[in-house]
């Protein structure tokens, strides 16, 4: 598999502007690992191979455990999360899936994060959420080879 372009190298403000959203969530109060968890999940429902690829290694590296990991795409039949890390997953898995239904996230999905975020935190898992989607969309659209990063 070949990438078919370098969006860093050809769109370096737009890749800047993404990077800029990775920031902004590092410094926020979601925590790392519910963070990589939605980033892999996402990763895995949009079919990025790049991005599970990137997002699994760096889990592995920061000490999450195989479980865990091996666990995220059946997380509801899992019991390696918190409810907080699964109402996160939940969210993640409607807003990333919107095509899929006529409505809107529903409610009590939206209601169980809400439970266990504060309304700043709530504010940084949803962009979490669309942040990942748009990397996926890059990855996806642009054939972004799983591993490339860690040969390059």
């Amino acid at each position: 598999m070949k990438a078919r372009i370098d969006i860093a190298g050809v769109a370096p403000e737009a890749y800047e502007a993404m990077l800029g959203l990775e920031r902004f969530l590092r410094g926020s109060s979601l925590p790392r690992a519910t963070l990589e968890l939605v980033k892999l999940r996402a990763s895995q429902i949009n079919g990025c191979g790049f991005c599970v690829d990137s997002h699994s290694h760096d889990m592995k590296k920061a000490g999450e455990s195989d479980e865990r990991l091996f666990s995220v795409a059946a997380w509801r039949e899992a019991p390696y999360f918190t409810d907080a890390e699964r109402a996160a997953l939940a969210l993640t898995e409607e807003a990333t899936r919107l095509a899929d239904r006529g409505g809107a996230v529903p409610d009590p999905v939206w209601e169980e994060a809400a439970l266990h975020y504060d309304e700043e935190t709530l504010a940084a898992l949803v962009v979490a959420i669309a942040t990942i989607n748009a990397w996926n969309r890059i990855g996806v659209t642009t054939r972004m080879v799983a591993g490339s990063h860690r040969r390059g």
